[in-house]
C-alpha cells in the first residue's frame, strides 16, 4: 500500500520522541533530519520536503510543546496538521453547473489510465443521482473507443462516439446530445502521448474551443513519482488543469505524489484511483490521508464504504437475529461477502487505528475463501442448524469444497464461540461492556 514506508518510518521517529518525558531542542531537530529523509526517500520533492520541515520545527520549538506534560503527541499533532496543509487542506470536489452539462475533460499521458478512469468517474457520480454520459475523444489508440464502451457498460454510463471523427466535433456533438438526453454531467475521454508534445496540447486546446469546459482533470499514475509532479506541472502551464485523480495509490509507491502536487501545480487532488474495480475510486480527503500515514487509521472512510456496500435492511436483519441467538451460516456467509465488497480484511486493516503496524501481508485472505467454499457446500438444513453436522456430514463437505475435515471443524468451532459470545452479550450487555472497559464511571 501507499505511504507503508513513509509511515513505518515516521512511527519510529515518534516512538522516540514518546520515550522522552520533555523534548529539547536538540531532541526536536534530530527528530526532524529523520522526517526530512524518510519524506525524501518517499519521493517527496525536495523543496516540498525542505518547507514542510521548516514549518514543523518552527511550531515544534514553541513554548507550548517544549513545556507539554505530553511534548511527543504535540509534535505528532503538528505534523498532522502541517500534512494536511501540505495536501490542501480540505477536500475539493468538482463543480457542478446549475445549468447542465457540467462537462469533464480528462486529460493525461498515454498509460495514466484516463479511459478506466472516465468510466470510474461516470459511475461515481452515477451513484450521487447524477446521469452521465461519457465520450470517446480518443481515436488514434487502438481499440480506445472498444475499451471506453466496455467499461462505460460494466459502469452503467452510456458512451457517445463517432468513430475516427476529430475529437473536437465529437466534442461538441457529444455536449449537444447530453443536452438533448438529459445527462447532466458529459465525461470526456481524450487521448494520450507517451509524452508531453505540442500536438497533444493543440489538440486539447481545440477541444477547449469546441465546447466550455467546467473542469480539466488530470489523471497522473502515483508509481511515477517526482515524474507524475512534473507531468502534472506541464500539463497546468501548458493547458490549465483544475484538479488531479492520482491513480494505483493502493499499489507499491512511496506517496511522494501525493504529498508533493498540490505545493507544486497549486492545483489540489480531487480523487484517489485505489484499486482496480469501477468502484476503486475515492474523493481525496487530505486530513484522512494524513491520519492514514501517521497510522491513526481512516475510521470516517471505512463507514463510508460500508453505508455504500451495505444492504441496510439485510445488516438491519442479520443485527436482529443475532440478538435473538438465530445467527446461523447464512448470515457468515452474507457477512465474508461484505468484507469482501469493502476490500477484505487487508483493506479493512488499513483504516483502523494501529492497523498500519500490522504487515498486510500477514493476513491470509485465503481463509475466508476456503470458508466461504465450505459454508457453500452445506446443505440448506445444515447452514440453518450446524450442530446436525455429523461425522459423516464433515468428510461430505470437506470433499465438496476441497478443503480438509480439519478446516471444516474449525469453522464450526468459531462459529460456535461466536454463538456463545453473542448469547453472552444479549444475557448481560452491561457486564459485557464492563469485561472490555466500556460503560465505566468516571
Amino acid at each position: 500500500m501507499a505511504f507503508e514506508s513513509l509511515s513505518e518510518k515516521l512511527n519510529q521517529v515518534f516512538k522516540k520522541l514518546r520515550g522522552k518525558g520533555k523534548l529539547s531542542e536538540s531532541d526536536i531537530k534530530a527528530a526532524m533530519r529523520e522526517v526530512r529523509m524518510a519524506l525524501l526517500e518517499a519521493d517527496v520533492n525536495y523543496k516540498v520536503a525542505k518547507d514542510f520541515i521548516a514549518a514543523v520545527t518552527e511550531k515544534a520549538m514553541g513554548q507550548e510543546v517544549m513545556e507539554s506534560l505530553t511534548p511527543a503527541q504535540q509534535v505528532i499533532k503538528i505534523v498532522h496538521e502541517e500534512l494536511c496543509s501540505l495536501m490542501g487542506g480540505e477536500a475539493e470536489r468538482v463543480r457542478i453547473k446549475s445549468k447542465p452539462p457540467t462537462v469533464i475533460l480528462m486529460c493525461g499521458l498515454q498509460g495514466s489510465g484516463k479511459t478506466t478512469h472516465s468510466a470510474k468517474l461516470g459511475k461515481y457520480f452515477k451513484k450521487e443521482g447524477h446521469h452521465p454520459l461519457l465520450a470517446a475523444c480518443d481515436v488514434y489508440r487502438p481499440a480506445a473507443i472498444d475499451q471506453l464502451c466496455i467499461v462505460g457498460e460494466k459502469a452503467g454510463v452510456p458512451v457517445f462516439q463517432l468513430g475516427q471523427e476529430k475529437p473536437e466535433v465529437i466534442a461538441k456533438k457529444a455536449y449537444a446530445y447530453a443536452k438533448d438526453h438529459g445527462n447532466d454531467i458529459l465525461i470526456l475521454d481524450t487521448a494520450g502521448r507517451l509524452h508531453i508534445d505540442e500536438e497533444l496540447m493543440a489538440e486539447l486546446g481545440r477541444i477547449r474551443e469546441a465546447v466550455e469546459v467546467d473542469e480539466a482533470l488530470l489523471v497522473i499514475d502515483a508509481m511515477a513519482g517526482q515524474d507524475a509532479v512534473n507531468v502534472a506541472k506541464t500539463f497546468n502551464e501548458a493547458v490549465g488543469v483544475d484538479g488531479i485523480i492520482l491513480t494505483k495509490l493502493d499499489g507499491d509507491t512511496r506517496g511522494g505524489a501525493a504529498l508533493s502536487a498540490r505545493q507544486v501545480t497549486g492545483k489540489p487532488i480531487k480523487f484517489v484511483g485505489v484499486g482496480e474495480k469501477l468502484d476503486d475510486l475515492e474523493l481525496f480527503h487530505p486530513e484522512r490521508m494524513a491520519s492514514r500515514i501517521l497510522g491513526m487509521g481512516d475510521v470516517l472512510t471505512l463507514i463510508e464504504k460500508a453505508q455504500e456496500t451495505q444492504d441496510l435492511k439485510k445488516a438491519e436483519e442479520t443485527a436482529r437475529r443475532m440478538m435473538e441467538n438465530k445467527f446461523d451460516l447464512n448470515d457468515m456467509l452474507d457477512q465474508f461477502a461484505q468484507m469482501k465488497k469493502m476490500g477484505g480484511a487487508a483493506g479493512m486493516l488499513s483504516m483502523l487505528p494501529g492497523g498500519n503496524q500490522i504487515d498486510p501481508d500477514q493476513i491470509d485472505e485465503s481463509i475466508f475463501t476456503r470458508m466461504e467454499a465450505i459454508i457453500q457446500s452445506m446443505t440448506p438444513a445444515e447452514r440453518a442448524k450446524p450442530s446436525i453436522i455429523d461425522p459423516k456430514r464433515k468428510r461430505r463437505i470437506a470433499a465438496g469444497s476441497g478443503t480438509k475435515v480439519e478446516d471444516v471443524n474449525r469453522l464450526l468451532k468459531q462459529f460456535e464461540q461466536m454463538s456463545k459470545l453473542l448469547k453472552q452479550i444479549k444475557k448481560s450487555p452491561r457486564a459485557f461492556g464492563r469485561r472490555f472497559g466500556l460503560g465505566r464511571r468516571r
